[in-house]
């Protein structure tokens, strides 16, 4: 993809941002280790004893991948206008489309892509779900520079893994934009065979809608509901401090003392989006925070959907992605069952279905065979009440109205835990050297979401030491789900589970999954509902040297 860049651009190369500052990043640029509380997990060390993102291990691990083909993207991050189908609204996009155009590459390549930030402020690219070298994850402050508003910077990478992925800023609640797209790896030995393919992207709206920001909506969040509600509880309790006001927003914000104050004073003139009452059993209680206006596919409202067209017979492959901020989405095609072959890039064994949950973060690929008419692809967002929706057309007849609910969504659902991994992908049996306990605490009342009791601090890293299984203990002492992912790896659900990197943990549970740390840096890993990790729950795995 092709996007015209102003002439004066400041590029700076790669090395010249990372420079001397993130050659340190083991050490100075990310100050000192507190003791780390990772449960059985060691203390912290001193932050010179982990391995920096552009270390001499990073390096080496990249180049086990290989190098393959070089893919050249260009893409500019820019303000846009955006039509979500009858509602034109302000953002900022990768271009001029929603969701930014996908990039596809085959497994061996290396992906060149140059970001031209055309933003009023900061911003950076993670590459969701993939396993690459450290030093270009893309979370500013900790694996790069973030990128300055007019400047580019060239994120190149071996892409060793075929799946459905995507990519979106790791700066602030950027993601809550128009600021995401596709990247989808093929696999040059493709066993599945399909007609067609279809990218379906999901997403949830506020941006633009009658002078609403993500960040007026954190800045609204943010004051807690005991501010609101004159102390009323809405999701949970658990070991959380302090109060979670605007001034504890992450190291990775690359948000100015001025834009804060533009977001407090659009908050007092948008809408609340503070949501109430939005409740669902399936994730156990509360659904979710934010009221938003719109639920999209493919960028397209309900009332001007996207229609994909088909001839009766055709297999389909479509590929699920939730780039949501704050919603989990229970999927269906009308009249059709679904076999899930993917989730999160890594096959899993088939498995039929009516319907899909999908936390924010997931993907899930799956095939259907194409029956003769018009058919609704509803994205329920759960709990919430209200949908997303596209159309498969092969043949004539009226099309379902935006308020179509298919009997689908009501059948037999599929949860990630009631999947078997492909036994070709299948973790191998080993006990956990290392277990690192993750406590999930915080509240809707005071807006304090955190890990183990403490609000993101770029300077506490949990370690882990290469060629260790390590076990992550999820514990949820919250009354809300959350979607944790970890960044440059994949984990296994327990009992054969499927590999993934972004899993639901409901309220009151623990989840524990285990991977093989077989990728050095300092990785994140965090709730993937933007508000939440954005008020503090994330936290870092560091590699010791």
């Amino acid at each position: 993809m092709r996007t015209h860049s102003h002439t004066h651009t400041r590029t700076h190369t790669r090395r010249a941002v990372l420079g001397a500052g993130l050659a340190a990043a083991g050490g100075g640029l990310l100050a000192a280790c507190s003791d780390g509380s990772g449960g059985s997990s060691s203390p912290s060390a001193a932050p010179a004893s982990f391995v920096a993102p552009d270390g001499a291990e990073v390096a080496a691990a990249e180049a086990k991948r290989g190098s393959g083909p070089v893919r050249d993207v260009r893409l500019t991050a820019t303000r846009a206008q955006i039509d979500l189908g009858g509602r034109t609204v302000g953002t900022w996009a990768y271009g001029d489309r929603l969701p930014g155009k996908e990039v596809r590459v085959t497994a061996g390549d290396t992906l060149a892509l140059t970001l031209a930030n055309h933003l009023p402020e900061p911003t950076s690219m993670h590459w969701h779900g993939l396993a690459l070298r450290n030093d270009m994850d893309g979370v500013p402050g900790v694996t790069q520079q973030p990128v300055k508003a007019g400047a580019s910077f060239t994120y190149r990478f071996a892409v060793a893994h075929p799946g459905t992925y995507w990519f979106h800023p790791h700066s602030g609640v950027q993601q809550d934009r128009g600021l995401y797209a596709p990247l989808i790896v093929e696999d040059p030995k493709e066993p599945l065979q399909y007609d067609k393919e279809w990218v379906v992207v999901l997403d949830d709206w506020v941006d633009g809608v009658d002078g609403s920001t993500p960040d007026a909506v954190l800045a609204e969040l943010a004051k807690g509901m005991d501010h609101d509600m004159g102390g009323m509880d809405h999701g949970g309790s658990g070991g959380g401090h302090g109060g979670g006001g605007m001034h504890h927003m992450s190291m990775t914000s690359a948000t100015s003392t001025a834009s804060e104050k533009a977001s407090e004073k659009a908050s007092e003139k948008s809408p609340s989006r503070m949501l109430m009452g939005a409740t669902s059993p399936l994730l156990g209680g509360d659904a979710g925070d934010v009221a938003y206006p719109y639920y999209l596919v493919n960028g397209r409202a309900p009332a001007d959907p996207e229609t994909f067209t088909a001839k009766p017979g055709d297999r389909i492959r479509i590929r699920l992605v939730n780039a949501g901020g704050d919603t989990a989405f229970r999927v269906a095609l009308g009249g059709h069952r679904m076999t899930v072959t993917h989730t999160d890039g890594f096959p899993v064994e088939h498995a039929e279905t009516d319907a899909l949950l999908l936390g924010m973060g997931e993907r899930y690929d799956v095939l259907v065979e194409a029956k003769d008419g018009v058919f609704p692809l509803t994205a329920l967002a759960e709990g919430k009440k209200e949908a997303a929706l596209a159309l498969l057309r092969t043949g004539g007849g009226a099309a379902p109205g935006a308020s179509a609910r298919p009997r689908e969504l009501d059948g037999k659902l599929l949860t990630a835990d009631r999947l078997k991994s492909d036994k070709a992908v299948r973790l191998r049996d080993r006990a956990p050297d290392r277990t690192v306990t993750l406590r999930l605490t915080g509240s809707m009342a005071k807006y304090d979401w955190a890990i183990n009791g403490e609000k993101y601090a770029p300077s506490r890293r949990l370690p882990v030491a290469a060629g260790e299984r390590v076990r992550l203990s999820f514990v949820n002492a919250t009354t809300m789900w959350h979607p944790m992912h970890l960044h440059g790896h994949t984990f296994a659900l327990p009992g054969g589970g499927p590999r993934k990197d972004t899993a639901i943990v409901l309220p009151g549970k623990r989840l524990d999954v285990d991977f093989d740390a077989d990728n050095p840096g300092l990785w994140m890993l965090h709730c993937h509902n933007v508000y939440h990790s954005e008020s503090g729950m994330m936290t870092l795995l560091g590699y010791r040297k």
